[in-house]
């Protein structure tokens, strides 16, 4: 990758379903951000996770900033990832993605700037994987700016103004067969079969 790249952890959500933060859960042993983060370390030039508490999370040893437009959703969060980046590159991942592929990140930062395209973002058979992404700061802040402005809150609601490339779920199948990657965590039965999961990961060589 030529052009620096940023990864900002979105752990700003209100995690109502499980009913704790979830980027605090314990997940085989360890926080589950710190598992995100040192899933997505090898691959960053920075990384900043936004927080609804930063001070609950400065163990990590990295930046943490409160989102800067709170109480507007999945799309402040992509905005404050943008806004606070210092690279031309960002990429976004999700806390609660226990499986985040660094693999398919590389391969949309690399697909991004081989394209000139403002966001190269999974494209799965149920939809869009915006918060597993990659984006080019300079072209989409401003869209997704404006998408604010107009009182939006969904996460894709500026994509109809900008070039998306999708990452076909054929081509993604081939780094994550079985599209780990995507899994999120909401409830305590999710962290049981993702901690299970990870487990299967680590006896097979793979995790």
């Amino acid at each position: 990758m030529n052009e620096r790249f940023t990864v900002v952890i979105q752990a700003g959500g209100e995690s109502r379903r499980m009913g704790e933060d979830k980027a605090l859960l314990s997940f085989l042993g360890e926080p589950l951000i710190a598992r995100v983060l040192r899933r997505i370390q090898p691959i960053a030039d920075e990384i900043i996770v936004v927080a609804r508490q930063p001070e609950t999370l400065a163990f990590l040893g990295v930046k943490v900033v409160s989102d800067l437009l709170p109480g507007v959703g999945a799309l402040g969060g992509l905005h404050t990832a943008l806004a606070v980046a210092g690279n031309p590159l960002v990429g976004v991942a999700a806390c609660d993605m226990p499986f985040v592929s660094p693999e398919i990140l590389k391969v949309a930062c690399r697909r991004l700037q081989e394209s000139g395209a403002d966001a190269v973002i999974p494209l799965l058979e149920e939809g869009w994987e915006p918060l597993h992404a990659v984006y080019r700061r300079e072209t989409c802040l401003p869209l997704v700016e404006r998408a604010i402005q107009r009182g939006e809150r969904r996460l894709i609601s500026w994509h109809s103004e900008a070039r998306i490339l999708p990452l076909a779920e054929d081509e993604i199948c081939l780094l994550d067969a079985h599209l780990q990657a995507f899994l999120n965590i909401n409830t305590p039965e999710d962290l049981r079969l993702a901690e299970a999961l990870a487990r299967e990961e680590e006896q097979s060589g793979a995790g």
